[in-house]
């Protein structure tokens, strides 16, 4: 099982709620990033697997978002579409040319998304 799915099925186990569960690995995933961006040089070998990590779990959130059945208003789905792609192209940057301070918007939009999904946003 791949990183990501274990830490999807250990917050699923943990919450009641799908949004719950999603809230959680969105904090995770940033608590991540901020453990790389606050010790640059111990931990920046973790980078490549948390960018993938967090380019996974938003490639769900925008194919949810992208279902004709989505019940999100047109636009949450259409800011939900945009976040993602920033957050795809910020991962292929970081990727190409790591660098400790293009880690903070992905740090604060995981943070942020994760405060709305707990209704804190």
């Amino acid at each position: 099982m791949s990183n990501a799915a274990q830490i999807y099925q250990r917050n699923a186990n943990a919450s009641s709620t799908p949004r719950e569960t999603e809230s959680q690995i969105l904090i995770e995933t940033a608590a991540r990033f901020q453990r790389i961006h606050d010790n640059w040089d111990a931990e920046a070998s973790a980078l490549n697997l948390t960018l993938l990590m967090n380019r996974k779990i938003w490639s769900v959130f925008l194919s949810s978002v992208m279902m004709d059945e989505c019940p999100h208003p047109r636009e949450i789905r259409e800011n939900i579409a945009n976040l993602a792609v920033f957050i795809f192209a910020r991962t292929l940057e970081l990727q190409i040319e790591p660098k400790r301070e293009m880690l903070t918007a992905l740090i604060n939009i995981n943070r942020q998304i994760a405060a709305g999904l707990n209704g804190r946003g």
